[in-house]
């Protein structure tokens, strides 16, 4: 089901479909050192990640993580969307792209359009972003967009601290 379109790109949910190419991402070195090893190493791990994690989103708040397909080639370069955290008190965006796809805009791109959707069909006036100390093209990316760094936080007790960034008005 796409979501999003944008010059450029599509934004669709995800499905089991995608197993290969989320295996793929979530072992990037880069995905595993700034967002996290998520365990992900066959595609049935796969496939259990994208049930339990961007469809049971999609059900239980009508938004999630979607995959971001390049409109010309039908490639999917990363994924894009908005993510409901226990530990925080509002919608983040989260995005991740496979490095063949950085410093062309797809980004900025899927993630202006997922800010306005957010904005647009679920009625969130805050969203938050959340990085690694040290991911600076995300925090570019993030200040590029309009979000202002809040705080240091620890979301759980045995995670690190991230850099807690917010978007007030998203349309601002």
């Amino acid at each position: 089901m796409i979501v999003l379109a944008t010059d450029r790109l599509l934004l669709r949910h995800m499905t089991e479909d995608d197993a290969a190419f989320v295996c793929e991402l979530l072992n990037e070195p880069s995905f595993i050192q700034y967002i996290g090893d998520r365990g992900v190493r066959t595609l049935e791990d796969a496939r259990e990640y994208i049930r339990t994690g961007p469809m049971e989103s999609y059900a239980q708040h009508g938004f999630g993580l979607y995959t971001v397909v390049l409109k010309e080639r039908g490639d999917a370069a990363g994924i894009c969307g908005l993510l409901k955290r226990d530990a925080l008190e509002d919608p983040d965006v989260g995005f991740a792209f496979l490095p063949r796809y950085w410093s062309q805009g797809y980004a900025f791109e899927a993630a202006a359009a997922v800010l306005e959707h957010g904005r647009h069909t679920h009625d969130m006036t805050r969203i938050l972003a959340i990085t690694s100390p040290d991911n600076v093209a995300s925090i570019t990316l993030l200040a590029k967009l309009g979000f202002h760094f809040e705080r240091m936080d620890q979301l759980a007790d045995d995670s690190p601290l991230v850099r807690v960034f917010a978007l007030d008005d998203p349309l601002a």
